[in-house]
């Protein structure tokens, strides 16, 4: 059943860091705040029953520059049959504080994967822009493997529309194109895009409550799927 992504895992990612983009990471400020988060994707080959990623994390936000999240990520066919295979530290330090017209953020992610006990680092750029009631978003990642030592990059980017206040609509994208200095052939690289919804669910008093999702069509590890993302995120 899980054949094609078992196989692809091993000859695209590599095993510490098997995962492909699946959450537009974004320069934010949340000083002082705790926050909590129900991450959940899924993808699709067709024809094949999808394998789930339920995730929980805890972040701080430790100053106005530094923002640090611990994220658990399981994997199964099922949410019952899940079992825990990620430990994730991600570091978001903001580079830029509003004297540009663009925010920019440096992202470091480290990644414990339990059952071969292998690492990864991704590391990379974070860049938004807001152009009127445009939002853009813009990331280069590069992934090390510990175990095979090379170097992958993986890109994102998102454009959404203000519809109403708290409301955004528009489409988002994910590419994992091969070692950052000698790229797959095309056939091989994965690349998806969707239709992306945010939306900000509460915002009163300390608490904030907000809800990110996508619906992506294309390639996950290398081959033709479907992918469905949700960050549901409350911060106090």
């Amino acid at each position: 059943m899980r054949s094609w992504l078992l196989l692809s895992l091993g000859v695209l990612a590599g095993p510490a860091g098997a995962d492909p983009g699946y959450y537009i990471v974004t320069p934010y400020d949340q000083a002082g705040r705790l926050g909590a988060e129900l991450r959940y994707w899924t993808t699709k080959a067709p024809n094949e029953e999808a394998v789930l990623w339920p995730e929980l994390g805890l972040s701080w936000g430790v100053n106005t520059r530094w923002t640090t999240r611990l994220l658990a990520s399981w994997e199964g066919e099922s949410l019952r049959g899940a079992k825990l295979e990620t430990w994730n530290w991600v570091n978001e330090v903001m580079l830029t504080q509003g004297e540009k017209p663009y925010d920019l953020a440096l992202h470091a992610q480290l990644i414990r994967n339990r059952q071969d006990r292998t690492n990864a680092l991704e590391l990379g750029p974070v860049w938004q822009t807001d152009l009127g009631r445009l939002r853009l978003n813009a990331s280069a990642f590069w992934e090390y493997d510990s175990d095979k030592h090379d170097t992958r990059l993986k890109l994102q980017w998102r454009g959404v529309w203000r519809v109403v206040p708290g409301w955004r609509a528009g489409l988002e994208g994910f590419s994992e194109v091969g070692r950052w200095n000698d790229w797959a052939p095309r056939a091989r690289q994965s690349h998806r895009a969707g239709p992306a919804l945010l939306a900000t669910l509460w915002d009163e008093g300390p608490d904030t409550v907000t809800l990110n999702t996508a619906y992506l069509f294309g390639k996950v590890y290398g081959r033709r799927g479907e992918m469905f993302t949700m960050q549901l995120q409350w911060l106090r």
